[in-house]
């Protein structure tokens, strides 16, 4: 029988010894705390009003900080542990260093580790393979909670001295920890102060009985890396240790406000407000409170005196609301007995409508264009600088998103704070996940009798701490961790303790997304699902079109906001459009929060000094690990914009423009916004003719109140362009002032209009006179026994009699081709993370290097022009492929790939039809006519523009955490391939086409059969320009990254095709 070294209780009692033996409660369910302080909203208590204003509480004289170096002792396994760390009299000599905050794994300490699904100890258990859940979940130690291994636990302590303000003496003493994973024993001058867990939210003790004032004093604590709380830490996230979040001391006055509630609301017309506040007094006391208006200036006073629960209320007339496009935020402040509490105040009202199915903010069904996001910095971890959570919200704003999830646990205080400062919506979750034991339905904790305790706490703490944060518009009772009464009872609590909001969870209604699957209604889904009762928000993760559809169309009462969609591994997000599409058509149907915001990389170096961001399984041969599934962000470690971030921008965006009499110049515009009017908005616009800016424009006075559209008149002018020329009306939304992280000129939206679209034109070969006094025809050299070699005044051209392909093309002297490389037609490329996840890489694999038997290559002159066909057998598809090339009198190609199928045999799709070469690798600069800049393919290639650009194969390859395909660009009308000089060539096709340009080889960039542990920017550049020349390349996909792949309308099924293109020599400078 496979086993596991775990820890019990019993062990534990049995195997250790001194004075922390008594100390058992990381190991019991039911002891989350001991002495640890209620928790309360969060504000800091200043000593005077202009402090308070400014918010600052680090310029207070009421706290010290414990962040810094610390003496620290890490062991291996949790039984090594130094029992007797804390006594005054204990020699820490010999131990190292640590910051706080900062994580074991970031410092030296212990290797990060992910996992995305099951407890990090998975690989513990005894001959099975370290990423074998099945193996893992058929162990019955694995999933006995709360028992987990002693070996691996590591376990650091910590040790520092501190010297408490003498001014400081009369006065409650409190100690802060911001946020300890897994949890803490805290120690001061050798006595025991208190314990806690639940690693996303601050633990506070009371120090005053153990402190000495303007003396030194001692303080230690020590940390699990895993405890019995760790089996409701199960996230998808990097596992890493220690103290996440700022640590400091702060005195307050014993007579004292405890705590401090508000409860903004507005009236029916959402036109006049009230402010309810509610107040926990220490001792009897007279509070005054001030209320400002977002400008400072007075609004109103109001005082209560007694001890206490009290409570007191504000009318206010008309204020400035709060809302995501408008953030206005109030301030309180409340002075009681020499300390000034600073509150932000957001007045809005969030409502339910239980009849048309949707959830409102100040009576308007706002749409969730939202994203998850983890605590994640590639240098750092958990730890994460204010500057980084600023350039977060810039991000968000800079793409559109104005909503957040705070997957899967409460972010810092300051996250909220910035979010309710520049209009974030925030989905406020608690800190839970059972992921592990969620697929057991029968023993998943949310129906543990033991862990019902910890799962109510989390989320009461969640609550009481974040009550005031206007922002939070949902709370989330956890994610993945299953369905039953512990969640039953946190959902009951939450809506009784704050019914301003709403509450979701996704687990309540998860089977009913199983069942409309299955052709069940949604009526009979909800009968046989009394769960459904426990979430007002039908929150699904990944649910695909149809589904959502499904649900859409049976009138529900619940709105639809998807937790988690549009899974963004690696080159993905194809395919959102149509999530948006159904989003604006449903009116319950109200946006979701893609997975996720940004990439879970670790920044590291190899031996040549190349950066790449490390993934699971990077660190070390042994844990368990889910390699890059932690790779699914927007944006990467760095906060760089990955390429599917742009579409997501675009389908964000507020303002829409359609044609409404294009061709006389009349657009409409329409304003998606709820709050706001665009005036602070220009549009410029211009006029494209061919690919080149011809004329443009500014209307500077728009006027469109929110939810409706306006017709606008563009001035240009139809003499501009004729009935040939293919014409584009182009039009951005930039702001006139700077606003909320955004600059003045930042183009919020834009739409790209076809004007006229008769102007592309493919010319069938033929030879041409100009610049000639007579037609040198190509000709055909005397017979060779290996090539078919076609000469011209100034070109070679040759074909191998072996497999058939063009292996030289020479003009003026200069190699077009790589040598020892050919033209060849090409079916495959780099499998994505989608591809993998939906094994297409098996799938389509006989497409991968298919088998091609040349039956015979035949060459002719005619109509003074060379002819050479060649003709394959491919008996793995059961397939004939035809190539037929034109040369003419300037060495210009024309070919013509055609595929003959067998009809009715059953063969798979394949990722592209086209063909591809190797240039030299001077010739990497890129001059097209297509969409771009940024890579697009046809299931994303929306917010791509349609334009003339300049770019090097450089610039083009995107550097996802794991190779694979990138760079592509659809609706090529011409691409040329060139030197610096402007000597390449120049590729054209009969319909517009995709091209790829890259210093990087398709072999290069592909794991194979199954995904390796390899990195872009490990990766190296070909010495050489692969250029793919494609019909047609499949689309992404993006509903999810195992088992779903692109729409049927993206995909390159089984049957005939024909390709032609052609390819001249350039030798001018563009």
């Amino acid at each position: 029988m496979k086993t596991i070294k775990t820890l019990c209780l019993a062990m534990m009692l049995a195997s250790v010894n001194g004075v922390a033996q008594n100390r058992t409660e990381w190991l019991d369910p039911e002891v989350n705390q001991v002495n640890r302080m209620p928790m309360h909203t969060y504000y800091f208590a200043y000593e005077s009003e202009e402090l308070a204003m400014k918010g600052d509480k680090w310029l207070s004289e009421n706290i010290m900080s414990l962040n810094g170096i610390w003496k620290f002792n890490w062991v291996k396994d949790s039984d090594m542990r130094p029992l007797d760390f804390y006594k005054t009299d204990f020699n820490d000599l010999g131990w190292g260093k640590m910051p706080v905050p900062g994580n074991w794994e970031m410092n030296g300490y212990g290797d990060p580790q992910y996992v995305n699904l099951g407890y990090p100890w998975r690989s513990q258990i005894e001959d099975c393979e370290i990423n074998d859940l099945t193996q893992a979940w058929t162990n019955k130690y694995y999933h006995t909670p709360p028992k987990f291994p002693v070996e691996n636990n590591h376990v650091g302590s910590y040790r520092r001295s501190f010297v408490v303000p003498a001014n400081w003496k009369g006065k409650t003493v409190i100690a802060h920890f911001g946020a300890v994973t897994s949890n803490i024993y805290l120690y001061v001058n050798g006595k025991f102060v208190g314990y806690s867990e639940d690693s996303k939210l601050e633990a506070e003790f009371d120090l005053t009985p153990y402190v000495k004032f303007g003396k030194e004093n001692l303080i230690a604590f020590q940390v699990f890396r895993w405890c019995d709380g760790t089996y409701l830490e199960d996230q998808d996230y990097y596992r890493l240790s220690g103290v996440s979040r700022d640590c400091y001391l702060y005195a307050r006055n014993n007579k004292r406000i405890d705590d401090l509630r508000i409860m903004p609301d507005l009236d029916k017309t959402y036109t006049d407000a009230t402010l309810d506040v509610s107040l926990e007094l220490n001792g009897r006391q007279t509070v005054s409170l001030e209320l400002f208006s977002p400008d400072g200036q007075p609004v109103e006073t109001k005082t209560v005196s007694g001890s206490g629960h009290q409570t007191v209320s504000f009318n206010v007339k008309s204020p400035l609301k709060w809302t995501a496009e408008t953030p206005n935020l109030y301030k309180l402040l409340a002075i009681s007995n020499g300390e000034v509490i600073p509150v932000n105040v957001g007045f809005r009202k969030v409502e339910l409508d239980n009849e048309k199915g949707q959830i409102l903010v100040n009576g308007q069904p706002v749409l969730f264009k939202g994203a998850d996001r983890h605590d994640i910095d590639p240098d750092y971890g958990y730890v994460i600088s204010k500057e980084r959570m600023l350039q977060d919200i810039r991000l968000m704003k800079e793409l559109n998103i104005n909503a957040v999830r705070t997957s899967h646990y409460p972010n810092d205080t300051y996250w909220y704070d910035l979010c309710d400062k520049y209009g974030i919506y925030v989905c406020a979750e608690a800190n839970i996940e059972s992921h592990g034991m969620m697929l057991f339905e029968d023993r998943s904790l949310a129906k543990n009798k033991q862990y019902a305790k910890a799962h109510l706490e989390r989320n009461q703490r969640h609550v009481q701490r974040n009550f005031n944060n206007p922002s939070i518009i949902f709370w989330s009772l956890g994610n993945e961790a299953g369905m039953g009464p512990n969640f039953e009872a946190c959902y009951n609590w939450i809506k009784n303790e704050d019914p301003s909001r709403a509450c979701q969870f996704e687990p309540a209604m998860s089977q009913v997304i199983r069942d409309l699957n299955k052709g069940m209604t949604l009526e009979e889904s909800l009968k046989k699902n009394p769960s459904v009762d426990y979430t007002d928000i039908f929150c699904p993760m990944y649910a695909g079109y149809s589904p959502c559809e499904k649900y859409l169309k049976a009138n529900p009462k619940k709105p639809l906001i998807q937790c988690e969609y549009g899974h963004s591994m690696g080159n993905s997000m194809g395919g959102f459009e149509h999530y948006w599409n159904m989003i604006r058509k449903y009116p319950q149907f109200q946006g979701g929060f893609i997975w996720d915001f940004v990439d879970q990389g670790i920044r590291q170096y190899d031996d040549k000094g190349n950066m790449y961001y490390a993934y699971g399984g990077d660190f070390n041969p042994y844990d368990a690990s889910d390699n890059n599934f932690c790779a699914n962000g927007l944006v990467s470690p760095d906060r760089v914009p990955n390429p599917q971030s742009y579409e997501v921008k675009y389908f964000h965006q507020p303002i829409w423009t359609t044609q409404s009499d294009i061709k006389n110049g009349k657009v409409n515009v329409y304003n998606e916004y709820f709050f706001r009017n665009i005036d602070a908005y220009n549009m410029k616009w211009n006029l494209v003719v061919n690919g080149n800016v011809v004329e443009e424009g500014v209307i500077s006075n728009l006027d469109v109140p929110a939810q409706s559209a306006k017709e606008y008149q563009i001035p240009f002018s139809s003499s501009e362009f004729t009935a040939d020329d293919e014409v584009f009306l182009n039009v951005y939304y930039t702001l006139k002032k700077a606003e909320q992280l955004l600059n003045a000129g930042y183009v919020i939206a834009k739409s790209q209009i076809p004007v006229n679209t008769s102007g592309f034109v493919f010319e069938q070969l033929a030879n041409k006179a100009s610049g000639h006094p007579e037609i040198l025809a190509p000709r055909i050299k005397e017979p060779d026994v290996n090539r078919v070699i076609v000469e011209g005044e100034n070109f070679t051209i040759e074909f191998s009699k072996v497999d058939g392909f063009l292996c030289r093309y020479d003009v003026n002297g200069i190699s077009m081709l790589e040598k020892g490389t050919s033209l060849i037609p090409n079916f495959w490329r780099a499998g994505t993370d989608n591809d993998y996840g939906a094994r297409l890489n098996l799938k389509y694999k006989v497409w991968k290097n298919p088998v091609m038997k040349l039956k015979g290559i035949n060459s002719r002159v005619e109509n003074s022009m060379v002819y050479v066909d060649a003709e394959y057998q491919m008996p793995e598809v059961f397939s004939i492929l035809k190539l037929s090339y034109v040369i003419n009198n300037e060495g210009d190609i024309q070919v013509t790939q055609k595929l003959l199928t067998e009809k009715g045999k059953k063969v798979p799709n394949m990722f592209r039809y086209g063909m591809r070469m190797r240039m030299p690798k001077e010739m990497y600069y890129s001059h097209f006519y297509g969409r771009g800049p940024v890579e697009n393919y046809i299931d994303r290639n929306h917010n791509s523009f349609v334009g003339i650009y300049k770019m090097t194969t450089q610039e083009q390859f995107y550097p996802y955490i794991r190779p694979q395909e990138n760079g592509c660009k659809t609706d090529i009308r011409w691409w040329n391939q060139t030197n610096k000089g402007g000597i390449g060539l120049n590729f054209v096709a009969s319909k517009p086409f995709s091209m790829v340009a890259l210093n990087y080889t398709i072999e290069s960039l592909d794991d194979g059969d199954l995904k390796d542990q390899r990195h872009s920017g490990q990766v190296e550049p070909a010495d050489f320009i692969e250029v793919c020349i494609d019909y047609a390349q499949q689309g992404l996909g993006g509903e999810n990254s195992w088992g779903s792949t692109c729409l049927p309308q993206y995909r390159l099924t089984y049957k005939d095709y024909e390709f032609t293109y052609q390819i001249k020599p350039l030798d001018t400078v563009y």
